[in-house]
């Protein structure tokens, strides 16, 4: 995975950060209401929040975080970097073979041998461009 293609950690924790705000507000205001109407809250009550709060948390880490950071796996920006192998020939243009599909491809660079391995260098409408797959 390239260094452009991944969501640092922390820029993924600032939007969880800013998703969670609006759910802490509503409990925040929820408790002070409660406390103006002088409606007794228990410690017990205050310690359950909190316990649920890490629990959702600690999801929101699991779950979430490593989805935020994944990589685009579809459209054409998810199809740049996908290896194959060339089914024709390409000099400069043939046919390549990627996750069972075949796909009209034009050779950038050298050019490329049926049965060579291929990588997609970028997408031109339906045509994809490759280059031999570097070693």
């Amino acid at each position: 995975m390239n260094k452009k293609d991944e969501i640092s950690v922390l820029k993924a924790w600032l939007i969880i950060a800013a998703s969670l705000i609006d759910d802490v507000l509503i409990l925040a205001i929820i408790f002070i209401g409660l406390w103006l109407f002088h409606v007794e809250i228990t410690w017990w009550l205050i310690l359950i929040v909190l316990v649920v709060m890490a629990i959702f948390i600690l999801v929101m880490h699991r779950a979430v975080v490593p989805a935020i950071r994944r990589r685009i796996t579809s459209g054409s920006e998810g199809m740049v970097g996908m290896m194959g192998v060339a089914t024709e020939s390409c000099k400069p243009a043939g046919t390549v073979k990627i996750n069972g599909e075949y796909w009209k491809a034009k050779a950038v660079g050298d050019a490329v041998e049926e049965g060579e391995d291929v990588e997609v260098v970028s997408i031109n409408g339906l045509c994809l461009e490759v280059r031999k797959k570097q070693r």
